[in-house]
């Protein structure tokens, strides 16, 4: 990867389009909210970062996943629901979302 920068830039037929690293971070924290079995107790990007590559994007989601869901099926719906909305959205590559539970909540998904 090279060092990190504010924008993505996509080259095409009629011209460039560059999207800011915020749009990115948008996307993923709404994907991830979506997610069932998630604690979300804000919209924000709190504990979502991305990093822009040369041609794609790797994204990294701390999370709280709700008791009785099973954390590693949760974590494979994230990563399945933010490469799915970036890449769809922007038409970005995804080439990794990692992963990181950080906690369990014994409380109902906000």
């Amino acid at each position: 990867m090279s060092e990190n920068k504010d924008y993505m830039t996509k080259e095409l037929e009629n011209g460039t389009v560059n999207i800011n690293e915020d749009v990115l971070l948008t996307v993923a924290a709404a994907a991830v909210k979506d997610v069932e079995g998630v604690v979300s107790s804000r919209s924000d990007r709190k504990g979502i970062h991305v990093l822009l590559g040369e041609d794609s994007v790797v994204v990294e989601c701390g999370l709280v996943v709700i008791y009785g869901h099973p954390v590693m099926e949760i974590a494979k719906n994230v990563q399945n629901a933010v490469a799915n909305a970036i890449e769809s959205m922007t038409g970005l590559t995804v080439s990794r979302v990692d992963v990181n539970v950080t906690g369990i909540s014994m409380g109902k998904q906000e």
